[in-house]
């Protein structure tokens, strides 16, 4: 046995997680100003006040860098939503759109996050292994959010029929419908119909637990 495979694995004090985050937090405000393809390690550290020397003790690259990003999101948004859920838990009756809107509402829209993830996943598209990294964290991203999904449409009287046609329905919608909303940000009847075509997918993919019609989302 090697010394490199007896020896502990390296702690993450605070300082360093401190480092990291902040090296995040820059990331994000540059991507979004400057474009994904057009940001460098320079730009991401003047942003943080580092060196190139404290970025690359943390990431190889800009590309991990962003999925380091996308991974503390997506678990910041699953962290919102099983709250939403737990409020949902501590009612008594819980109808279809309420539990539809409590799954929104832990969805939020997000102006940058969006620019940076459109730019991003258009380069991973061109760079087939990271194509490939980003498809398999989605597909574990959507693993983990569709048993809330269920629970919540659960919790409203409604069993869904195809967990894997809904969790790619819905990403479809979200994402169509979040360019929509940021394009007319004051247009109420934008969001209206984004919750519309929700409701089309949740029904689409969904049956009630009984033959009643309250069972069903309201069209």
């Amino acid at each position: 046995m090697t010394a490199s495979e007896t020896a502990a694995p390296k702690r993450v004090t605070r300082r360093r997680a401190q480092t990291r985050q902040r090296l995040l937090d820059a990331a994000l405000e540059v991507f979004a100003e400057e474009g994904f393809g057009r940001s460098t390690v320079d730009q991401v550290c003047e942003r943080a006040g580092y060196t190139r020397g404290a970025f690359y003790s943390n990431f190889t690259s800009l590309d991990e860098l962003f999925l380091a990003m996308w991974e503390q999101r997506s678990g910041a948004m699953l962290d919102d939503l099983r709250d939403a859920l737990d409020r949902l838990g501590d009612l008594e009756t819980v109808s279809p759109d309420g539990a539809l809107r409590a799954v929104l509402d832990a969805v939020p829209i997000d102006d940058a996050w969006y620019r940076v993830t459109a730019e991003f996943t258009a380069h991973a598209l061109r760079n087939p292994s990271l194509r490939r990294v980003m498809a398999a964290r989605e597909e574990a991203i959507h693993d983990t959010l569709l048993p809330l999904v269920e629970a919540a449409l659960a919790r409203a009287g409604r069993r869904v029929a195809d967990r894997t046609g809904l969790g790619h329905a819905l990403v479809a919608v979200h994402d169509g419908t979040s360019v929509q909303c940021l394009m007319e940000p004051d247009d109420e009847a934008v969001r209206q119909r984004r919750e519309e075509l929700f409701r089309h997918v949740v029904n689409a993919y969904s049956t009630a637990y009984s033959t009643q019609s309250e069972g069903a989302l309201d069209e």
